[in-house]
């Protein structure tokens, strides 16, 4: 009898993804093109929000297979952006006439309910309402009920819903109701470079320092309570202009990946006391460069990092003290949560994720060629 094997995943010629270039997601889709593109595929990513910056087109050029287009536009996210996401989803779809993509996949809420001629996978990295119930610990306002709308609007016209964590599907089925099945396909990065040199005494953080989801300002609370430096790396300038600044920490600012990179080879503890964290990129680099951890006590990260990291109660400041400084006064205990949260992170890679991220997208196409037959049959 002849060996069995398995039929080779069906891989999309075409994709059309979209994202924005203000955050996580950027990262997210530019690790995911990389891996799509080393298979065979030819992706147009698809960018809005405000223009990429010159790292941002360098390292899109960099990738074979990627063509990058990106039209300046306020995200759905932001104050009043009904005009802006309007015309953005006229030039998707000029974009989608040109490209005629196999699949679209949206890495946002603003677009996905379009008239698009492919199957559509959306992928909920976050939503307002869930991070206001999160942060805020009440439903969003009136003020997002037009937001609300769109959403559930968009949750429903997905052929799949994707979310980066059970934690995050759990949150959409609590705001929106009944939902069709919700696929959790974790984050995954490409992992650096090894980094030879020894951790020093420092606690790193990163993310915007306006986001109250981040919780970086209890961060700074604690910092004159810690024996070590605490540094946080990130924007410091919210989408409105406002401008944050934190005392008693070392602010790095926004910094390119190589460089965040070296940082998290650098410190010994990163600590992230997220109150929302659909997923969490930084931790996750953090974790692949043996950093001990220190993260908000939230679902999400406690998904993906139980038994590799300490958890505190976002809004407990004692806690978060006594966390930090029990691995800074402990080499052997932090040393031996750094190595376990490495480990946990080897199984969080891009490449992974592609994979799983194809294994969505094959059955859509194959729809997608089935009906197209029937229609030239009829």
């Amino acid at each position: 009898m002849g060996a069995d094997f398995a039929e080779p995943v069906r891989v999309p010629r075409r994709i059309l993804m979209t994202c924005d270039t203000v955050g996580g997601v950027w990262r997210y889709s530019i690790d995911l093109a990389r891996e799509l593109c080393a298979r065979g595929c030819a992706v147009t990513l698809a960018a809005m929000g405000p223009p990429p910056d010159h790292a941002q087109q360098t390292e899109a050029a960099s990738i074979h297979g990627l063509a990058l287009q990106w039209r300046a536009c306020k995200l759905v996210w932001m104050d009043d952006p009904w005009r802006d996401v309007q015309a953005a989803g006229e030039w998707l779809l000029h974009l989608a006439d040109e490209v005629r993509p196999e699949i679209v996949h949206a890495n946002d809420f603003g677009h996905v309910a379009l008239a698009w001629s492919a199957p559509v996978v959306c992928v909920a990295h976050s939503c307002v309402a869930s991070w206001w119930r999160a942060v805020r610990g009440t439903p969003a306002p009136a003020s997002w009920d037009r937001y609300r709308a769109h959403v559930q609007e968009v949750l429903l016209a997905s052929d799949v819903l994707v979310a980066p964590s059970r934690a995050m599907g759990d949150a959409l089925l609590a705001e929106y109701g009944r939902l069709a099945h919700v696929r959790v396909i974790p984050n995954g990065r490409r992992a650096g470079e090894p980094h030879a040199g020894r951790k020093r005494c420092m606690v790193l953080a990163a993310g915007r320092l306006w986001d109250e989801a981040k919780n970086l300002q209890r961060l700074a609370a604690v910092a004159p309570a810690v024996s070590w430096p605490v540094c946080i790396a990130g924007p410091d300038r919210a989408p409105g202009g406002a401008r944050v600044a934190f005392v008693n920490v070392r602010s790095l600012g926004l910094l390119r990946a190589s460089a965040m990179r070296r940082w998290f080879a650098r410190a010994a503890i990163y600590a992230l006391p997220a109150r929302y964290e659909p997923f969490g990129l930084s931790v996750l680099e953090a974790a692949q460069a043996g950093c001990a951890l220190v993260l908000g006590d939230i679902p999400s990260l406690r998904e993906n990092w139980d038994g590799a990291a300490l958890f505190a109660d976002p809004e407990d400041d004692d806690a978060l003290r006594e966390a930090l400084c029990r691995l800074i006064e402990d080499d052997a205990a932090r040393a031996r949560l750094g190595a376990r949260a490495r480990r946990r992170a080897m199984f969080m890679t891009a490449t992974r994720m592609a994979d799983e991220y194809l294994g969505v997208y094959e059955p859509l196409i194959a729809r997608g060629a089935a009906a197209a037959h029937l229609g030239a049959c009829a």
